[in-house]
């Protein structure tokens, strides 16, 4: 599981004689626009031991605004109203390790990052750009034709 995979990755890159502060970790199914140095700077700002890049996702249907069963307002696909999801950045201090277990079993999200959250160790970077995950055939579809239109958001051409 991701926080196995996190876990054996970090023990990697210490054992190879590398002396870092903080450590990044991403999915790698999702794209955005996101400035990461500015996220970075944000977590090195705060002090906690961990960041994570918060998104508003666009909703997959359209949304209904009612009272009772009047439809107020209807809304085809807008950005979600549910609040804000985990965008899959992150930026961890090197003692996050402690929380993280090698064995298969360990989610990241889960008891590593639920317990920062507890122990008021863990600060959201909100980005309002576009971000999209990459789940299923419609996602790959829609931001492949985005690359390939050369609309891409996340292109940062000179």
């Amino acid at each position: 599981m991701t926080g196995a995979r996190v876990a054996r990755a970090f023990d990697a890159i210490a054992q190879a004689g590398e002396n870092f502060e903080n450590f990044a970790v991403t999915y790698g199914d999702g794209v955005c626009d996101a400035d990461l140095a500015k996220e970075f700077a944000f977590h090195e700002s705060h002090g906690k031991t961990g960041t994570v890049m918060a998104v508003r996702p666009m909703a997959r249907f359209g949304e209904l605004d009612m009272q009772g069963d009047e439809v107020r307002s209807f809304s085809e696909k807008p950005e979600a109203t549910q609040g804000l999801i985990n965008g899959g950045f992150f930026f961890f201090k090197r003692d996050f390790r402690t929380r993280l277990k090698t064995d298969e079993s360990c989610i990241l999200e889960r008891e590593p990052v639920s317990s920062l959250a507890r122990d008021g160790q863990l600060r959201a970077f909100t980005h309002t750009g576009f971000w999209h995950p990459m789940d299923t055939l419609r996602d790959k579809n829609y931001l492949q034709e985005l690359w390939v239109s050369g609309k891409a958001p996340w292109l940062r051409l000179p």
